[in-house]
């Protein structure tokens, strides 16, 4: 396990303290908090025993680098992505169909139009937001939302240039729709991520109901699954199912419930998402190619009735990805982090989650081997809704509520 706490080290009484020393120091500091206990304290939803040990309820940990988190904006309607430009302000979608800007003195614009026509309904709407790498001299974003069809509506992806004077989006277009058509309004995915090549990650969540849940396992289906597509909505060379003819050649990834979080590790560039469970089995997965990542098929949660998921219910398959981590009760993850800042050193490529009806964000802390050790809530008196977070250009994170509000954690 990294050190999580080798900071509190580092000040002018230990200048002259040799290196082994002061690790050792660091260690005894490390293992006092590693007794900390887990930060879940009520009964879970199941009896269900976890398939290795850590992968639920790990031990806490504390942030002892002195922070704050700061409402700098209030006021937005339904926020739900954040991308940040290159001088440090926020482009926030709106659940509407719009998007605004937000500074860091918490000025928030008028209304930026010019996207497709959303379907807001239930949990439908504008959702995850992107620049493209060559923003500075491009000036494209791309966004996932909610594209009404005849008969229902689907995920979808759009691109557009925003324009000079930040009022509108300039030739917005459809590139890509993750189809089929179905005529509900839950469960959309919708969070959008840039790979090191150029291409785009986009969750695709299963629809929720019943007649819809077998096709996250089904790959003739772009629901259920993390996709990866050019700039132009393409399939990219390489996914694992191009040379497939039972399978859309877009799909990178499967068997997920709603994805909300992906994110790619600082340092092993892996790919990272959470997605929602039913009552129980939130999940945090480590994204291979190809692999298949269980849903409905495989769940640590119950239904919301109380009903077990299959009958018989089961958490193992042959075949099927366990997640790394997973929640009983839910922490109902949406937009995730790593961190990378050197403003808290505390926090150096640990994973910010951002939790819905568990109103906190959840710090977790993930050692060399892939497995969690540590988890943290930051902002749990505030009562939110955090519904996306990010980091700054100068090392803070931001993070948006369903509420409305812009909150800035950031150092003392």
């Amino acid at each position: 396990m990294r050190n999580l706490l080798y900071y509190v080290l580092i000040s002018s009484s230990f200048a002259a303290i040799s290196c082994d020393n002061a690790n050792s120091a660091a260690n005894d500091v490390k293992n006092l908090q590693d007794t900390l206990p887990p930060v879940e304290s009520q009964k879970a939803n199941t009896l269900y025993k976890p398939a290795f040990d850590g992968q639920t309820r790990a031990k806490g940990v504390s942030t002892t680098t002195p922070y704050e988190g700061v409402v700098i904006a209030d006021g937005l309607k339904s926020p739900w992505g954040i991308a940040v430009l290159p001088d440090g302000r926020l482009l926030i979608t709106e659940k509407e169909g719009v998007l605004r800007i937000v500074d860091t003195s918490g000025n928030i614009s008028d209304a930026i139009t010019g996207l497709p026509t959303v379907d807001p309904n239930g949990q439908g709407g504008t959702f995850g937001i992107v620049l493209d790498p060559n923003f500075k001299s491009n000036r494209i974003v791309y966004w996932a939302f909610t594209h009404p069809e005849e008969g229902g509506n689907q995920t979808a992806v759009a691109k557009g240039r925003l324009a000079d004077d930040e009022k509108t989006i300039e030739n917005s277009s459809i590139i890509y729709k993750a189809g089929p058509v179905y005529n509900g309004k839950l469960h959309y995915g919708g969070r959008l991520l840039f790979d090191k090549s150029g291409n785009l990650i986009l969750t695709s969540g299963e629809r929720s109901d019943l007649e819809t849940r077998p096709q996250a396992q089904d790959l003739k289906s772009a629901i259920g699954k993390i996709i990866r597509i050019t700039t132009d909505g393409k399939p990219v060379a390489g996914n694992p199912f191009e040379n497939d003819n039972n399978a859309l050649p877009e799909i990178y990834s499967y068997g997920h419930r709603n994805p909300q979080g992906i994110a790619f590790h600082p340092e092993t560039g892996d790919l990272w998402a959470t997605e929602f469970g039913p009552r129980g089995g939130d999940e945090l997965n480590r994204i291979e190619a190809g692999k298949n990542y269980g849903w409905p098929t495989i769940t640590y949660g119950i239904e919301y009735s109380g009903q077990a998921v299959g009958n018989p219910p089961i958490q193992q398959q042959e075949g099927m990805e366990q997640p790394v981590y997973y929640w009983d009760p839910v922490l109902s993850p949406s937009g995730i982090t790593f961190y990378t800042g050197d403003v808290v050193p505390e926090w150096k490529n640990d994973l910010f989650i951002a939790g819905l009806s568990s109103t906190h964000i959840a710090r977790l802390v993930i050692d060399e081997n892939n497995k969690v050790v540590g988890e943290e809530r930051l902002l749990a008196k505030e009562g939110q809704r955090f519904r996306d977070i990010v980091q700054g250009n100068n090392g803070e994170l931001f993070t948006i509520t369903d509420g409305g509000r812009v909150y800035k954690i950031a150092k003392k």
